[in-house]
């Protein structure tokens, strides 16, 4: 293909390799599934597309065709599918990547909006000093936190495969390729195609805490272990253009924390052994890496002349740098040995371990400096700098893991202490008396927790979970988080249950606000804390606050949520500044948009002013880990992004709202909780409607992740975690959580003649047209159709008018996001992802109608196993489909 022709068609290529994969596919279901089944995949593929360009009749013989097919023939159909939008999401990664190295490797192009060299140049030009930048940058502290949360359908045996597929693409893209190579090139693409064909995709176990903390090594392994050096290098590289000075090797703006295998919030699997053997296994991956680079810089620093320092540390020997890095070996072998052991049984680590990350890399950077002090520069800043950084941004642990658990718990172990203690029950009393008592710990001499108390097993998890704490090296351990935070007796118990239990470096007590309640209240709250001053000196002057996306919006709806998070953020931020303590803001974002979810350098500029001040927390969650971080390339970008996103968001002033558009907020944020809720939580008839009209029941029952799908084993929505809330109805393709409410409260500002002000708004302020913007990209997933079919074929008679209310409701935030954004269609002004949507959809409509008919027999009492597995099979198909599963 020319140069000319790829200008005019960037996205050629990418339609070239769907196309040789979906031919590949083809041969595979031909050879390994038989002529019947590719004839029937491509007359449902042709019946899917007529019905998509406008074929009621088309859609019905389709539906008709798919509700006929027995199960062993609905399987491979629905799995056929399934793999042809997973290979067309492998071919979409892969063309990002190819896209952006096209773009760097052109000499004369301008730098790609959102990159570093981009941003910082920016940055400049528009009055920042060079050296205020390159402070700035110095003290960038952002933390990405991997959680394990079931939204993670596919099995990591075929992420590795489809990982594979990749890489052979980015083979294939070489110009140099001989003939006999290229076909090596597509013959190693088939074998990948069949293997995955014929691997199982369904999960037959469900995986336990420990399988998930595996998993999520995996992408350090994989991705993040090559990705960290480069980004970094490109951080240097333009830091250096824009002013006149590198990063220091020891700064690492971008760390990594973990949730796997700490997070206990209503997950009863994950014990203090899991979070003990969780550390551990994070730390022979760590170890077991940096071996490889160890072994690798051994080779290479084969200089037999050295600084008089390293001289002197490495005993003269012939080769000082090889004779320095044995040692590093030596003790990173009885690091992994230890760990190895202590897996077995809890052991002490040996004094030769490394459990601090200075220990490691003092060593490194005296081999470093000795490589400057002797002219062999060029040597040192090559792989050597690679390892520096790595242990600048990984540490001895890859990633802290950090702790949560629900604050109730808390307060029922602290009941059980007061009650042995003989000072009465601590759950009656009032928050003035627990911040009295809690104060009084914080600096008591006597120990809060008698010796043999004796209490319930929950209780007794708890103060084990606190004990182990003081037992693990303190690298391996972030941040204490606690679940339904709602006074400050909740943060005050973390933090004085750490001090009686010994732990010696305790952790930042984070206190999560969720519900639209909880985070109103959060600013008196964080408020009431810091008015304790043995609590206040204890925290080195900064304060973290976790404010949750998931749960407020399936509390009030996104909109309300929004605008709640919005003020929420604002005024935590005032309240530590009048107290004299800067503040962290951890943000519990979700992959989909229900759930806090989006593109993330929108997600960053559209943050109150003043709420990011260089250091930020965001989780990342489920299959957003694979999307973000899966390929190196991506991982690159995706750190990129947060970087520039994070600078723009703290040192370009945003002007705050005006006092008018916050006031239409205000009222758009009522008239959207009060529908949301009219709909979600008073009506009586929601709740059945949700669970015939979606796969809810049997979702529940699918080994996805280690944790219950609900807090409490109750039926009402307030229990049931956001997660499979958000993963039922974008399984439907209605999506409900994320639009309901936004249609009433658009229209009734439009009935109050705001349109205009709605518009000025839209362009003006970054958060409403964020809002504005994610709305309008889930509305474009959506299929009122589709959605229809499963109300036809599952709901009860009585609740169909529900169901057909909720569709035209649908219909009608579909209009009034167009209105405020003067747009003719959704994503106009994205047509790269509206594309991508329009070519998915014939390919995920199979898929549904299978899952519509697979539901019907499974309630209708057929007691098939095959019917669940083909049920997962629609499960995964489905989340690839749409991008993001909950």
């Amino acid at each position: 293909m020319s140069e000319r022709s790829e200008r005019s068609d960037p996205h050629k290529p990418l339609r070239d390799d769907v196309r040789l994969l979906g031919e590949l596919l083809g041969d595979t279901l031909r050879t390994h599934g038989g002529n019947q089944l590719f004839d029937t995949v491509e007359r449902v593929r042709a019946l899917s597309k007529a019905s998509r360009a406008g074929g009621q009749s088309e859609f019905d013989e389709l539906s008709s065709l798919l509700a006929r097919l027995p199960v062993e023939s609905a399987t491979p159909l629905a799995r056929a599918f399934s793999h042809f939008l997973n290979l067309a999401n492998v071919a979409e990664q892969h063309h990002r990547i190819r896209r952006r190295r096209a773009y760097l490797a052109k000499p004369d192009s301008q730098p790609q909006a959102g990159s570093c060299q981009e941003t910082f140049a920016r940055l400049v030009a528009g009055g920042i000093a060079p050296g205020e930048l390159f402070e700035a940058i110095c003290n960038l502290h952002i933390e990405l936190v991997l959680t394990a949360h079931p939204t993670e359908v596919s099995r990591r045996t075929l992420i590795h495969k489809y990982n594979r597929v990749a890489e052979l693409l980015a083979q294939r893209d070489h110009v140099d390729l001989t003939v006999p190579e290229r076909d090596e090139v597509i013959d190693a693409l088939r074998r990948e195609i069949v293997s995955a064909w014929e691997t199982d995709e369904v999960r037959h176990d469900r995986p336990s805490p420990l399988d998930e903390v595996r998993g999520g090594l995996i992408v350090f392994e994989q991705s993040l272990w090559h990705a960290v050096p480069v980004f970094l290098r490109s951080v240097d590289a333009a830091l250096r253009r824009v002013a006149g000075r590198g990063l220091p090797l020891g700064v690492a703006p971008i760390r990594f924390g973990s949730w796997i295998g700490g997070d206990r919030d209503g997950n009863p699997n994950v014990t203090p052994e899991v979070t003990r053997n969780a550390c551990l296994l994070a730390r022979w991956q760590a170890a077991d890496l940096y071996l490889s680079e160890i072994s690798a810089l051994r080779d290479e620093l084969s200089m037999s002349q050295g600084s008089p320092e390293l001289a002197a540390l490495a005993g003269n020997a012939h080769e000082p740098y090889r004779a320095l890095l044995r040692d590093v070996r030596t003790r990173l072998l009885a690091t992994r040995d230890w760990v190895e052991a202590a897996l077995r049984e809890e052991v002490a680590p040996p004094a030769d371990v490394y459990l601090e990350t200075e220990a490691l890399a003092e060593p490194l950077r005296l081999c470093h400096r000795s490589l400057v002090a002797t002219g062999d520069e060029v040597i040192a800043n090559g792989r050597l700098a690679d390892v520096l950084r790595r242990v600048a941004t990984f540490g001895v642990t890859l990633a802290r893991l950090d702790i949560r658990q629900e604050s109730d718990r808390h307060s029922a172990a602290l009941a059980s202490i007061t009650v042995a203690r003989g000072l009465g029950a601590y759950g009656e009393w009032d928050e003035s008396r627990r911040v009295e008592f809690l104060a009084g710990e914080l600096t008591a001499s006597r120990p809060l927790i008698p010796a043999n108390l004796s209490a319930d097993p929950e209780v007794i998890d708890v103060l084990d979970t606190f004990r182990l704490l003081a037992r693990i090296p303190h690298e391996s351990l972030g941040a204490y988080v606690i679940t339904m935070t709602r006074q400050a007796s909740d943060i005050l118990a973390v933090q004085a249950l750490q001090r009686a239990s010994g732990v010696e470096h305790p952790l930042r007590v984070v206190p999560l606000f969720e519900t639209a309640d909880d985070l109103r209240r959060a600013p008196d709250v964080v408020a009431r804390v810091l008015s304790v001053e043995a609590y206040k000196t204890s925290i080195a002057n900064r304060q973290e606050v976790m404010v949750g996306y998931s749960d407020s919006s399936k509390d009030v709806g996104r909109l309300s949520a929004a605008w709640e998070l919005y003020k929420t953020q604002e005024a935590i931020v005032e309240t530590c500044r009048r107290s004299g303590v800067d503040v962290t803001l951890f943000h519990g974002r979700g992959g989909s948009v229900g759930r806090g979810g989006g593109p993330t350098y929108v997600a960053l500029r559209s943050q109150p002013s003043g709420s990011i001040d260089g250091t930020i927390r965001v989780t990342e969650q489920g299959e957003m880990i694979q999307a973000l971080f899966g390929l190196p390339g991506i991982a690159t970008r995706t750190m990129e992004v947060y970087t520039s996103g994070t600078l723009d968001a703290w040192l370009v002033a945003v002007p705050p709202p005006p006092a008018d558009w916050r006031a239409c907020m205000d009222r758009l944020s009522a008239d959207g909780a009060r529908a949301y809720r009219g709909y979600v939580h008073e009506n009586p008839s929601f709740i059945e409607y949700f669970r015939t009209a979606t796969p809810l029941p049997e979702l529940e029952h699918v080994n996805i992740g280690s944790r219950p799908a609900r807090r409490k084993p109750t039926a009402g929505i307030e229990t049931l975690r956001a997660i499979p809330w958000q993963f039922s109805w974008t399984q439907t393709r209605l999506i409900l959580g994320a639009w309901l409410g936004t249609e009433e409260a658009l229209e009734r500002a439009m009935h109050r003649g705001e349109l205009e002000e709605l518009r000025r708004m839209y362009r003006g302020w970054p958060h409403f047209r964020s809002v504005m913007d994610l709305t309008a990209m889930v509305l474009a997933k959506t299929d009122a159709r589709i959605a229809g079919e499963y109300e036809r074929r599952l709901v009860p008679d009585h609740l169909r008018s529900l169901g057909a209310d909720l569709r035209g409701r649908l219909e009608r935030a579909i209009r009034a996001t167009l209105d405020v954004t003067a747009h003719r269609e959704l994503l106009e002004e994205n047509q790269v992802l509206q594309r991508s949507i329009h070519v998915r959809n014939p390919y995920v409509d199979p898929i549904n109608l299978v899952q519509v008919e697979l539901l019907r027999r499974l309630r209708g009492g057929e007691a098939d196993e095959r019917l669940r597995d083909a049920f997962v099979v629609t499960v995964n198909g489905i989340a690839a489909g749409m991008r993001n599963a909950g």
